[in-house]
């Protein structure tokens, strides 16, 4: 978690291959999953935000590989410790065609 502004922007280039100037969040996290860092371009700059957890991991959803992709509510659920789930739908209604 040394890593500052432009090696973090160099990494979203190199490892993600993403724009790190798109206006996207970027998440890294640490081995431990105790410390987490989002870089975010705001238009005229890069912005970094830093969390330290005093006890316990933050908890990735399952199947999120290095490149996984989170919408902003479940990003909010690991920042606030909650473990977001991928869900299925179980009922999916018919399509009703006319002949």
């Amino acid at each position: 978690m040394r890593r500052s502004f432009d090696r973090l922007a160099g990494m979203v280039e190199e490892l993600l291959e993403e724009d790190p100037l798109s206006g996207a969040l970027f998440m890294f996290c640490n081995r431990r999953r105790d410390r987490v860092k989002l870089l975010y371009w705001d238009g005229d700059g890069f912005a970094i935000f830093y969390k330290r957890l005093e006890s316990g991991t933050f908890q990735m959803p399952s199947g999120a590989g290095d490149k996984a992709v989170l919408s902003s509510a479940e990003l909010a659920m690991i920042l606030e410790g909650i473990v977001p789930l991928k869900l299925t739908p179980r009922y999916r209604r018919a399509q009703m065609g006319l002949p």
